[in-house]
């Protein structure tokens, strides 16, 4: 009897693994997107810092992330259980906040070349101290894990609506995994991508006459090249991927956007040749078009709740 026991439990266990397994698999694949999103958006919040703490900073954030998920992964399975309307409203809460944030990058960027004089040089300006320094890196550390948070929360969301008809144990585990290998994948290269230019120091300075010590030295200076237009593309990006992902999240729940957005969809790609081309990117600029509009309107509302409490 006790055997027969230990065989079942055994079956059971194999039985929910192979379940977590193939919906990783598939959880995986729907979140691509996503992970994306989420890969251009950390890259781009870790810039700006002196190179000695990139990885540091990068080592922050990541942990950060993880104990967003220590918190998403429990309160979606309560909120799957007891309140699972609530998770579009909080869902499309973070979407609204994510462009908000991405319009305030927008605007501050703006409003600071704009009263900046022309004739200032990089000499001239005021280097921050030690202190304005750290203050400068825990703000982007803390930017980052708030801006991973709201990504985190579409994952899991994402995850939790592909596994919802299966058991706790299932879901538990399926988020778990997606949780675990969406950090460490995400993290992990925005730590190869930020210590770019430190590799291609390293390998331009290689010397000795041989092909593959030259081959390297090339690599190398190749890498110094594209780190910084790497770095710069990723800044726009990141801010681009706000809005998209933003407005992505905010007319998935307007059921009326998102389906004048499906026609639009279907419109473009009726349009012969290159309609299909365009087709898949419609709905990205148009989600990206409406998370600008958000984010404006998020800001123009917050800021006049500031101004009426005098702030």
């Amino acid at each position: 009897m006790a055997g027969a026991s230990l065989l079942t439990l055994l079956d059971d266990i194999a039985s929910i693994l192979d379940d977590v397994a193939v919906m990783s698999k598939v959880a995986a694949k729907k979140t691509a997107g996503v992970l994306g999103d989420d890969l251009a958006l950390n890259a781009q919040q870790v810039t700006g810092v002196s190179a000695d703490r990139e990885l540091p900073v990068v080592w922050a954030v990541a942990k950060g992330s993880f104990r967003n998920k220590l918190i998403l992964v429990p309160a979606a399975l309560l909120i799957s259980a007891f309140i699972p309307w609530a998770v579009t409203p909080l869902l499309m809460f973070g979407g609204l906040f994510l462009c908000y944030e991405g319009f305030e990058k927008l605007h501050h960027s703006y409003s600071h070349r704009k009263g900046q004089p022309h004739s200032e040089t990089q000499e001239e300006r005021e280097l921050p101290d030690i202190k304005d320094l750290a203050a400068y890196e825990a703000e982007k550390v803390k930017g980052a894990i708030r801006t991973d948070f709201v990504l985190s929360a579409e994952i899991i969301a994402i995850t939790l609506g592909i596994v919802a008809d299966k058991s706790l144990s299932t879901q538990f585990f399926t988020l778990s995994v997606i949780g675990i290998i969406m950090t460490i994948g995400v993290y992990g290269l925005v730590a190869a991508i930020v210590k770019m230019d430190d590799a291609g120091l390293y390998l331009s300075q290689r010397e000795g006459e041989s092909a593959l010590t030259q081959m390297n030295r090339k690599l190398g200076f190749g890498l110094l090249s594209a780190a910084p237009v790497l770095m710069k593309s990723l800044t726009i990006i990141g801010t681009a991927a706000m809005f998209m992902v933003g407005g992505g999240i905010l007319t998935h729940g307007l059921h009326m956007i998102g389906e004048q957005i499906h026609h639009a969809e279907q419109a473009v790609a009726a349009m012969g040749f290159v309609g299909p081309v365009l087709a898949v990117l419609t709905p990205s600029v148009l989600n990206g078009l409406f998370g600008v509009v958000a984010g404006a309107v998020a800001l123009a509302v917050m800021t006049g709740i500031q101004k009426l409490r005098g702030e």
